[in-house]
């Protein structure tokens, strides 16, 4: 890693992780396979930003570390990268295996329990699809039908946020820095 740490993956420690790899990391991942409009690829520390976002504005009253759990949602793509839907179902179970691996050691650096409760973790996967909705119509080319379709209508009622324009990747690697640390203060 940047920072000088190693890093096991098959056998990853929370003493092996900085968030500053983290965050660099996911700033330079491509969502999409890169396959967005722009003169940036859309990273997936934006997209965490904006899955951060939508879980913190429809759970208002959500405690901080969830809202740290929903920022860091796909963390261990800083190592492993952001596959589509249908290579990680090719792939077959090996791949959650290791990506759960990495998620709890990097739960456990940052003070989150290794296993997210399975009732936050939905609230988490409904954002994440709202961010995908959004990220599909906005900056992938995908009509609002195949959206729906995909990732399921938004409700009327759902906060969505201004026009996604995919960013330079230091400016988003400080975006979730700043972000990581207001949570973490707020801890």
């Amino acid at each position: 890693m940047l920072s000088g740490r190693r890093l096991d993956l098959l056998d990853p420690t929370p003493m092996d992780i900085e968030i500053e790899d983290i965050a660099h990391g996911l700033a330079f991942v491509a969502r999409w396979n890169g396959q967005t409009m722009g003169e940036f690829a859309y990273s997936v520390a934006e997209h965490s930003v904006l899955v951060e976002q939508l879980y913190s504005a429809a759970n208002p009253n959500a405690p901080v570390k969830w809202q740290l759990a929903a920022l860091l949602h796909d963390a261990p793509e800083y190592v492993i990268g952001d596959m589509i839907s249908p290579v990680k179902n090719a792939v077959g179970p090996d791949y959650a295996v290791l990506d759960d691996r990495l998620a709890a050691a990097i739960h456990i650096r940052f003070g989150l329990p290794a296993a997210i409760p399975v009732a936050v973790k939905k609230q988490i996967k409904k954002a994440d699809k709202l961010s995908a909705w959004l990220e599909a119509t906005q900056i992938a080319g995908f009509s609002v039908e195949e959206s729906n379709k995909f990732f399921g209508k938004p409700n009327a009622d759902a906060p969505l946020p201004a026009k996604l324009v995919p960013r330079p990747p230091m400016q988003v690697k400080a975006e979730f820095l700043h972000r990581f640390e207001t949570l973490s203060a707020a801890l």
